[in-house]
């Protein structure tokens, strides 16, 4: 959006931040990493769904694991199937979500995707302490997405939306280590806490799939 808005990119228009030379700095932890990234925000403008394809590849070419931290989760048939097939051949999958919502439509909707993705092997996890709001893909310790990119249609095809792609930067395995740190204040999803998911749960997401593209 500030391209189309701007008529510019960040890089040209503000190269001390980048170096020139496709670097970019991010905090994290209270010191500036160096990373590389790879610039173009996802627009709904277009055909193209970067986010989507990205996500999608990481999984295809993941080789030992996926971790991912996402507040929602209201996916196509597409994104869904390339986590379940990353999970049936062998990668470790897991994915954090909120144990408290922010909506609870979406919380709802969510649901809807937690029985076949636990079948196929997905680990999914809720954050007890409340509500998740990273977006985060991290893979194999060599790769990771940080950015805006729920993994919910508003945010793969309906907004605009920007992140770092980063590949073998010193910065991934910190990432790493907070999905850990995160991972152990939550509580694993499994078939017998799904069956007794909450009847509201059940019933209102099965409704609100027919409308999910809105969410």
């Amino acid at each position: 959006d500030w391209c189309i808005c701007q008529e510019g990119t960040l890089r040209s228009m503000y190269p001390q931040y980048t170096g020139g030379g496709g670097k970019v700095y991010v905090l994290l932890r209270g010191d500036y990493k160096e990373v590389e990234m790879k610039e173009g925000p996802d627009c709904p403008l277009d055909d193209y769904r970067v986010g989507e394809n990205v996500y999608i590849d990481i999984l295809n070419r993941a080789t030992s694991y996926v971790h991912i931290m996402t507040p929602y989760l209201i996916i196509d048939g597409e994104l869904e199937n390339a986590l379940k097939y990353a999970a049936q051949r062998g990668i470790d999958v897991k994915i954090i979500l909120p144990g408290i919502p922010d909506k609870k439509m979406a919380f709802a909707l969510a649901k809807t995707h937690y029985k076949e993705l636990t079948k196929a092997g997905v680990k999914l996890y809720e954050y007890t302490p409340g509500f998740v709001h990273s977006k985060v893909f991290v893979s194999d310790d060599e790769k990771a997405g940080v950015g805006t990119i729920n993994l919910d249609y508003r945010s793969l095809s309906h907004h605009f939306e920007c992140a770092a792609y980063m590949y073998r930067t010193s910065c991934i395995s910190e990432i790493e280590a907070d999905f850990s740190a995160t991972l152990e204040k939550c509580r694993e999803v499994t078939l017998e806490t799904i069956k007794k998911e909450k009847i509201f749960y059940k019933i209102s997401g099965q409704i609100l799939k027919f409308v999910a593209p809105l969410f």
